[in-house]
Order: structure tokens, then sequence, then C-alpha cells
């Protein structure tokens, strides 16, 4: 069978990765073209667009590249007639992957949408497409579930993929003082150069601390080394998870890693900052009943870390927020509230799940 996948950021490129690898266990001759990254492309998928050329964060910035994006979009159309796919598997990236929808129904392409976008939060009006174009929309949190359901939805919950990362990792939940403390500024080249001088503020605060900045091979060492200067921290490139396991605690901008870091146990704080435009925009659209914008809070439906956003992310805020994180009674309500996100997550299996349904759409 042939499988076309879509996925324009990392986390999306490690669980395009992980699901290539489950599709072609269970089906020998599983032949996947691919946009993604290095981990898609290892697990044996033909990689059309690389996600370095993807990734654009905020509306403002996407309304500046939007000659590139409906580039990559009309290409993409032309590159899925001439490939014929059996099935069309879309990884989050609503900003590309929505666009493409009505074009794939069209064409008689079977759609499986792989981890929803976040409208339950903003742009609730967008269920009717999913309803009307996606043959089976599968997601990754519980309440996803709940909320296609009263739509209509052809849903299904598999778990979170990074449980079964997580597992292939032999991660090592063994509390060890480290005085580490991991600096993880994004995934995006404009949310890294909004958040990582802020974060780098907080360094002189803590000289008994050891400072570690996690950086993406695809965004390249040089765009960190600008940002980072002389302060005194190290940085370490593609091993995320290597910091978070010897860290005791984190400064993280609002994403997949905020989950990595749970999961890991790391007390956290959360971060999010871009332009004042784009911010502007997003607080007029986002419901917000919702109240959160981490998905450790909205999973566990209270407030388990600390949201800092836009003005609020600062060095006397940072500071005070880090302090508080190697308070013991802080730490102990962390570990309780991290073993209720993982029970309401699941156990390990989301890819192979995930997969036996594209397989069988595919079929």
């Amino acid at each position: 069978m042939r499988y076309y996948i879509i996925a324009g950021e990392a986390s999306g490129d490690l669980h395009g990765a992980n699901l290539i690898k489950a599709i072609k266990a269970k089906d020998i001759h599983a032949d996947v073209r691919c946009w993604g990254g290095d981990k898609m492309q290892q697990q044996g998928g033909t990689l059309v667009k690389h996600i370095r050329d993807l990734a654009f964060m905020g509306f403002f910035e996407v309304l500046k590249h939007l000659p590139t994006i409906l580039g990559n979009i009309s290409f993409c159309k032309k590159d899925i007639l001439n490939y014929q796919p059996d099935v069309v598997v879309l990884i989050d990236y609503p900003g590309f992957n929505f666009r493409i929808l009505k074009f794939l129904k069209e064409n008689n392409f079977k759609i499986c949408y792989y981890i929803s976008p976040q409208l339950w939060a903003w742009k609730k009006g967008r269920v009717k497409q999913v309803k009307k174009y996606v043959d089976r929309m599968l997601v990754i949190f519980p309440f996803e579930k709940d909320f296609y359901q009263q739509y209509g939805v052809a849903v299904e919950f598999v778990g979170h993929p990074l449980l079964d990362e997580l597992a292939l990792a032999k991660m090592d939940t063994q509390a060890v003082a480290t005085n580490v403390v991991a600096l993880l500024p994004g995934s995006r080249k404009q949310e890294i150069a909004y958040l990582l001088p802020e974060y780098l503020k907080v360094v002189k605060h803590f000289p008994e601390k050891k400072f570690v900045v996690t950086g993406m091979s695809t965004i390249g060492t040089d765009f960190y080394l600008k940002i980072i200067g002389d302060c005194k921290v190290e940085l370490q490139m593609d091993n995320t998870y290597g910091v978070l396991q010897n860290a005791d605690a984190a400064i993280v901008t609002s994403g997949t890693a905020t989950l990595e870091a749970a999961l890991h146990r790391v007390p956290e704080v959360i971060c999010y900052k871009g332009s004042w435009i784009s911010y502007f925009i997003a607080h007029l659209v986002i419901d917000k009943s919702i109240g959160f914008i981490c998905i450790v809070n909205l999973i566990c439906g209270k407030k388990v870390v600390e949201e800092l956003i836009q003005h609020q992310v600062n060095e006397q805020r940072l500071v005070a927020e880090l302090k508080l994180l190697f308070t013991t009674k802080v730490q102990q309500q962390l570990s309780e509230d991290y073993t209720l996100l993982r029970t309401k997550l699941g156990g390990t299996g989301a890819s192979e799940r995930a997969a036996n349904v594209v397989v069988a759409l595919a079929g």
C-alpha cells in the first residue's frame, strides 16, 4: 500500500517516525512518501519537504511567509496526484493541512488525521471541515474524544505516542539531585528568538546551578550560539531526553516539550511569547473558558505548572518561579500531579493503535 504522511514540525516528525515504523510492521510492502524530518526519513519515508522549511509560528509570521506556504500547498497537491496514495495521513500542522482537506476529498483520497489541532481552544468552526472531509480522527488526549463526539466526528482515542518514545528511551524516573536546570526554548526559530534571550537572563541569579540549553540540528548550532553569546550555559543538540533525565528543574516553551518534561517528572515553568500582533490576535480568538495554554494543565483539568505568557516572561518573574521549583512543597505536589497526568494519558501502544487504523483505511 501507498501512504502519504504530512507533518510540519519537530513533534510531528517524531510521532510520524513512530507511525511509519508501526505501519511497516503491519504492511511489509508499505511505501511511504512524507513531509517531515530526519526521524521520518530514518524510518524509511521518502522525504518530499523537510520541516526546517515548513515551521512558521504566529499569525504575523504566517502572513509574512504566505507566498512560500501557498507555493508548498500547490506543490503538495500535485505531488499527491502523481503519487496516488491509498491513504493520506495528516499530523497536526493545521495551517497547512486544513488547506488541502477539500482537495483530498474531491479527489477521493482516504484521509486520516492523526494528532488533532487544538480546535477545542480556538477555531471550533473547523470541526465542520473535519466531519465533512476526514474519514477518521485519531486523538491523543482523552478529553479530545469527548469534544469530537459531540459534533458527530468519527474519532478514536489512541493514547499519546510520547509514552512509547519514553519507554524506548528506558527513562530513569529516580529523582537524583544534579544541580542542572534545563532550558527548552522551542522548536521554531521565531519562538527561540523571542524566548531564549529571556531564559538566559536567569542564569546569573543561580551561580550554583548548571544551565543546559537544548538545541535542534534542524535549527543549526550557529543560531543558538549567536543568541547565547558569552552566557555561561551548555548547549546540547538533539538530546532533549538526556538533558531532562538529569535536570532538577526546567524552563520550557509551550508545546510538546512541556509534556516531555512532565513525563520525566521534572519541575517546570511554562512560557509563551511571540510578536505583539500575534499575541493580540491569539488573545481575541482563543476560547477564554479553556483556562490554560499548557497541555499538562489541560489534561489534569487544573493548574499543575505555572504558565507565563507574553509580558509575564521577564527576568524577575522567571527567577521567582524557578526558586519555587526548588522548594520541597512544590516538588511534592508536582510529583502527585505528574502521577495523575500519566494515569490520564493511558498506557503505551499509541503508535501501533494508530497504525491499525491507517493500514485498515489503506486497505
